[in-house]
């Protein structure tokens, strides 16, 4: 069903939101390429060059422990090849024939940057090193990374193999959705079993440089430069920062960080709950739900920049899922969000639902 709105009203908002820090010029940084976004939101919040595509090095094993992580073969244990051990650069130092749980191996991959772990993960989950880089593309596919191809688990020199700034921000950004992963990328030291000594995570924004600093990998080839992505939380919100062929990277993402914390809040531009909306030419109103309290990342300036648009189902009594209408969201003219708002009766009907559900479980439980 095509769905048709109506206009209703535009609202400039300008009250409930908190005062953001004075602004300061934008960070400057030593990388070639660089990109700054909110992690929930995925608003740019500064680039520079953030979508050419580049090599990369190492940052590609964030792509090869998220795809390993949702595999569901954590606890599976791989068997190491000599394709693996002879695999050239970092190391975890495994030996032919080993076999190491691919948890493990993943840890080994992101703490240590093992190339020999991300062939080892490469060939158990995707057979072999082509058919994981298949996996690691239509993955690429699939998040929208349009600049991005991989050839490799690890990131060793390719012509086929490469990403951009924003590309790699947007895998991080989907990454750090996944607890698991959350917990390997923020992890300082972790211990195998199969090992006698503890892996110390390479990542010195993490374990040195930035308190604020909540996961990351790095990268590094002679041909490609230092790459870098980090992620770092502060006061309630979330940043993500990515630099290519960065001489001094360490302190480009604190800059980045830095300046995007002290430029930007997260502010509530649409509170869970009831929206009334009063329709002048049909002489009625309607309530309709938002379900969830929004928060965009917002500058001092840009609050009073902000606007919104209410926009109405024609047939809002035919919509299949409820839907009522929904409220859009401008900086200025430009479109950042937009929120669906939903038939009162529906949240109803989904509470009445969980309650049933709860009193069943209840009787079960005899409670």
């Amino acid at each position: 069903m095509k769905i048709k709105y109506v206009l209703l009203s535009v609202i400039i908002l300008t009250a409930h939101l908190l005062s953001p820090s004075t602004g300061q010029a934008a960070p400057s940084v030593s990388a070639k390429n660089a990109v700054l976004i909110e992690q929930s939101t995925g608003r740019v919040l500064f680039e520079k060059n953030a979508h050419n595509p580049e090599s990369i090095a190492s940052i590609t094993k964030i792509m090869t422990a998220i795809i390993a992580i949702e595999s569901g073969k954590m606890n599976e244990k791989a068997t190491v090849s000599r394709n693996a051990i002879y695999t050239e650069g970092s190391s975890i130092y495994l030996e032919q024939g080993e076999r190491m749980t691919i948890e493990d191996l993943v840890y080994g991959l992101m703490l240590r940057s093992g190339n020999d772990a991300a062939v080892a993960i490469a060939e158990h989950i995707g057979g072999s090193v082509g058919g994981f880089a298949f996996l690691m593309n239509e993955k690429a596919k699939w998040l929208g990374m349009t600049n991005t191809h991989f050839d490799n688990p690890h990131g060793l020199d390719s012509d086929n193999h490469y990403s951009s700034a924003y590309d790699m921000a947007m895998l991080m950004r989907y990454a750090m959705e996944n607890e698991t992963f959350r917990e390997i990328t923020g992890t300082t030291s972790y211990k195998s079993d199969d090992r006698t000594y503890s892996w110390q995570n390479k990542n010195k924004l993490l374990t040195q440089f930035y308190e604020y600093c909540t996961g990351g990998k790095t990268g590094y080839t002679k041909k490609t430069g230092r790459t870098l992505v980090s992620s770092a939380s502060k006061d309630g919100m979330d940043l993500i920062a990515v630099t290519l062929d960065a001489p001094d990277d360490w302190q480009d993402h604190m800059a980045m960080f830095n300046w995007g914390f002290d430029n930007y809040n997260m502010e509530s531009i649409a509170e869970e709950g009831e929206v009334n909306f009063h329709l002048i030419d049909l002489n009625r109103s309607e309530v309709g739900y938002i379900r969830e309290t929004i928060q965009y990342p917002l500058s001092e300036e840009e609050v009073n920049h902000l606007s919104l648009k209410n926009f109405i189902l024609k047939d809002a009594e035919e919509s299949d899922n409820h839907l009522l209408g929904k409220t859009v969201f401008y900086l200025g003219d430009e479109k950042i969000f937009e929120t669906p708002i939903y038939a009162e009766a529906q949240i109803e009907k989904e509470n009445h639902f969980f309650s049933n559900i709860l009193s069943f479980y209840k009787k079960v439980a005899g409670m």
